[in-house]
């Protein structure tokens, strides 16, 4: 029963599925993020089956790519994309550190988060479009990397400050089980991406350490930590350099 409450408490706070009720206390999130990839799990399914409709009705890949980048938006309710425009916000400031944390806690959206959200979502939808199959099917199980990782740099990355939205999965989370529990997901994905093609997911699995190296830096030198909306930056980061590293490995050997 503890550990169906923990998934259903990062259900209902990293997704926009319908889900029971529950008290929203420590002891129901503390294997919370041991599930966070579930929710990168049916992302990754509705996409395929997305361009599996796609590919049926013979729309054009525009309409496949502009689809492909609204399946997580409409699972997660953007709430990681929140994060990327605060963070985004934050930088742009090139205040001290104090400042930038300030602007990342203030709710309204500035106009450089406005330009880098729309530049985000057009190259994305723009690679989404140039996506085959076995491509995309890498790109899928990216989506559970990412949480993956997104989670594994949650419990052990510096935080910021000791409250959030962040720390209250962190602080009650059972951090070896979690740890474990994580870093077997992203052996098993792995694995996964290079029984499907071992040279576009090395390329992916690269991509995705780069993010998470470029992640720490950027947080620790910018906000002394990690926070919440950092977690939101981190996310999207991952799944850019993951489908640009797919999509550019294609193409260069599809030239060669």
């Amino acid at each position: 029963m503890k550990l169906f409450k923990s998934m259903i408490s990062a259900f209902l706070m990293y997704s926009k599925i319908p889900m029971p009720r529950i008290a929203w206390t420590a002891e129901n999130r503390r294997y919370a993020l041991c599930f966070f990839p579930l929710i990168g799990v049916l992302i990754g399914i509705l996409l395929l089956l997305w361009r599996s409709v796609c590919a049926m009705l013979s729309l054009s890949p525009l309409l496949c790519g502009v689809g492909s980048v609204l399946v997580p938006i409409l699972v997660t309710g953007g709430i990681h994309l929140d994060g990327f425009c605060d963070v985004n916000d934050a930088r742009a400031s090139y205040a001290d550190r104090e400042k930038q944390c300030a602007i990342l806690s203030d709710p309204h959206i500035g106009a450089f988060a406005v330009i880098k959200l729309c530049m985000y979502l057009m190259l994305q939808a723009a690679l989404m479009a140039e996506l085959t199959k076995h491509a995309a099917s890498i790109v899928a199980l990216g989506f559970i990397l990412s949480r993956s990782l997104s989670g594994l740099t949650a419990v052990t990355f510096r935080a910021a400050k000791k409250t959030g939205t962040l720390q209250a999965f962190v602080s009650p989370a059972h951090k070896k089980v979690t740890i474990l529990s994580l870093i077997s997901t992203a052996a098993l994905v792995s694995i996964g991406m290079l029984c499907i093609r071992p040279a576009l997911a090395v390329a992916a699995l690269l991509g995705a350490g780069l993010s998470v190296g470029c992640y720490k830096r950027m947080a620790y030198r910018n906000f002394g930590g990690i926070t919440g909306d950092t977690a939101g930056w981190f996310l999207q980061v991952c799944e850019m350099t993951l489908l640009i590293s797919t999509v550019l490995t294609e193409k260069i050997m599809m030239g060669g």
